[in-house]
């Protein structure tokens, strides 16, 4: 038990030397890193850009799955809804380019500006944020709160249960996590299923 202890040391640490530490991954109730990401604007954004912000709607899309298309209206309703109160909706795509061409970082720029994108669309680039917040479908959403500077994750999953027929969604997950938290209350549900295309990871 004792060398086998000492190998995983062993290997831990040389990864760390070669570069290959471990992506740090988020759980409900960790403190999420911020991060600095290119904007279709071509400016570094972060959650360090909004200093006044109570939280953060950050959902990981991307220009070519259906589904993440069914939610660009409900995107920037959020943020029309939300971001004066506190919480800025950030939107990150994080697929590989080279799989799908569609979701480059021009063709991003191209669909922000077509669709009147009201809230920054970033570029993931090494899909390092995707992994370290575990999104695993685009559309896939994270709520993050700000407390006392640190920034907390308190929900993981997805939007509403209506991709289709937003008027017909029995639950908007989105909402009521974020009116829950402006208003000081419980969240009775902090994960759910994500539904969408898969991410497209490197190969």
């Amino acid at each position: 038990m004792t060398k086998m202890i000492s190998l995983c040391l062993l290997l831990t640490c040389f990864m760390i030397c070669a570069g290959f530490a471990p992506i740090k991954t988020y759980n409900i109730g960790d403190v999420v890193d911020d991060f600095s990401l290119k904007n279709v604007n071509n400016t570094m954004v972060s959650m360090n850009s909004y200093p006044d912000a109570k939280g953060f709607i950050i959902v990981f899309t991307c220009n070519h799955c259906p589904f993440a298309k069914k939610y660009e209206d409900r995107l920037k309703g959020f943020q029309k809804k939300y971001g004066k109160k506190g919480f800025q909706l950030i939107a990150i795509s994080s697929n590989d380019a080279i799989a799908v061409p569609e979701d480059n970082f021009e063709a991003m720029r191209e669909r922000a500006k077509n669709k009147k994108y009201n809230f920054p669309y970033l570029y993931d680039s090494t899909q390092e944020i995707a992994k370290a917040f575990h999104a695993v479908k685009t559309p896939h959403a994270f709520i993050v709160a700000n407390e006392n500077g640190k920034y907390i994750l308190k929900y993981s999953g997805g939007i509403d249960d209506n991709a289709a027929e937003p008027d017909k969604a029995e639950h908007h997950y989105v909402d009521e996590t974020v009116i829950a938290l402006l208003e000081g209350k419980p969240l009775t549900v902090t994960k759910t299923n994500s539904v969408g295309c898969s991410m497209k990871w490197f190969k």
